[in-house]
């Protein structure tokens, strides 16, 4: 069961006054199912896409438990630590807990990399019931002493399956390490791979596992969805045909691994096309510039992988490939997203090789779409040649279910 009002959720009374302010009258149902479970103070796994009210779902709840300890701040002392993967996302969250906060006596503070240090600094000193802040800056503060975790009670991991893509994992443990035994912890992520299940694991003590928006999604009408099976030697091959078309005015091609994004930019260059590779362990400049060549059309051509590509907002991108189909179907619809938009239409190319069957019928579930085949044979042919493949994500979760 879940609540149906914000009242209902037993939210104190100004944060109920902040949002009536605000219009918001009705939990989402990422907010229905977590501010509960965490006002009771377990730890919480939520899963949620971007734009289903995550941020209030911990924030809530959170400012709830702060707002009940009237105790002062100590210096340089932190109550609550919230971390997310970029600059843009820690100002979203940190506006929105203004908004949320208006008739409570918190203090919060924004803390970044790419920005000045001291004023940072001068605003830690002080202390903070809430800080916002991206991994490198945290750490940073952290081990020049400019910052202190002793008295912390809450912690929270926001967009953990894109911090991991950004190559944030060393900086997160370095900060979980310093975090005190005893504590909060809530870990949000819109996709649930391998890697973000063993951090979850490390990080969370029997949390509640929530999951919301992920029952199917579905793909805009205006693309063309089409799939070749392909060997998967053959793909190098056939990217470049399809890139030969003139009709490909500007694509984005993704790969699941950060490896095999180099690799294709790396062949793509060698065999005559413009491109540039965008992932994780690229730095801030370097994903910029590349950035800057596609949107002005000096690069034809980016490679990406799911993580890093989430924001990218370029017009024009006639065509998106998928050189790898992705282990995890949500991130298939948010890949093809970014053709086709502001009325325009477009075509998403999918390479399926004999490994991969199995994804694309994941695919086709949560889409409730089957894919046109253009080339290499009917799926079930495919599929009686294909060696069986662990899935990294079958399984995904299902332990937090059962500790829950």
């Amino acid at each position: 069961m879940t609540d149906t009002t914000f009242t209902g959720l037993g939210l104190a009374e100004p944060l109920i006054r902040a949002l009536n302010q605000a219009r918001f009258t009705q939990p989402t149902p990422i907010q229905a199912k977590a501010i509960g479970p965490i006002l009771q103070g377990r730890d919480l796994l939520g899963l949620a896409q971007t734009g289903t009210g995550k941020t209030a779902a911990f924030a809530l709840p959170l400012l709830h438990h702060l707002a009940a300890d009237t105790a002062p701040l100590a210096k340089r002392s932190v109550r609550a630590l919230i971390l997310a993967p970029t600059r843009e996302l820690a100002l979203q969250i940190q506006a929105e807990i203004k908004m949320l906060s208006a008739h409570l006596k918190l203090r919060s503070v924004t803390v970044m990399g790419g920005v000045g240090r001291q004023p940072q600094v001068r605003a830690v000193a002080r202390g903070a019931d809430i800080m916002v802040g991206t991994p490198g800056r945290v750490l940073d503060l952290l081990q020049a002493g400019d910052m202190r975790l002793d008295t912390l009670t809450h912690f929270v991991l926001d967009e953990a399956d894109r911090m991991l893509d950004f190559g944030f994992i060393r900086d997160i443990r370095k900060i979980v390490e310093r975090l005190p035994e005893k504590r909060q912890s809530l870990l949000f992520s819109a996709t649930m791979p391998d890697d973000v299940a063993k951090l979850a694991a490390t990080i969370l003590d029997r949390p509640e596992r929530v999951e919301a928006g992920r029952d199917k999604m579905i793909a805009p009408e205006r693309i063309d969805q089409q799939v070749h099976f392909v060997a998967q030697g053959d793909k190098r091959a056939l990217l470049n045909q399809l890139l030969a078309d003139g009709q490909v005015a500007r694509a984005i091609v993704f790969t699941r691994t950060k490896h095999g994004a180099n690799r294709v930019a790396k062949h793509l260059m060698t065999d005559g096309t413009e491109a540039d590779a965008i992932h994780g362990n690229k730095s801030q400049s370097a994903r910029q510039t590349a950035l800057a060549r596609f949107r002005d059309g000096r690069a034809r051509v980016l490679v990406a992988t799911d993580i890093a590509a989430r924001g990218i907002d370029v017009a024009g991108i006639s065509h998106v490939f998928n050189f790898d189909l992705p282990n995890v179907p949500e991130s298939y619809v948010h890949r093809i997203g970014r053709t086709a938009r502001a009325g325009a239409s477009g075509t998403a190319v999918s390479f399926c090789d004999a490994s991969e069957v199995e994804y694309l019928r994941d695919i086709e579930k949560l889409t409730g779409h089957r894919l046109q085949v253009i080339g290499g044979g009917a799926p079930d042919t495919v599929a009686t040649k294909a060696p069986k493949k662990p899935r990294r994500n079958r399984n995904r979760g299902r332990r937090f279910q059962k500790a829950a």
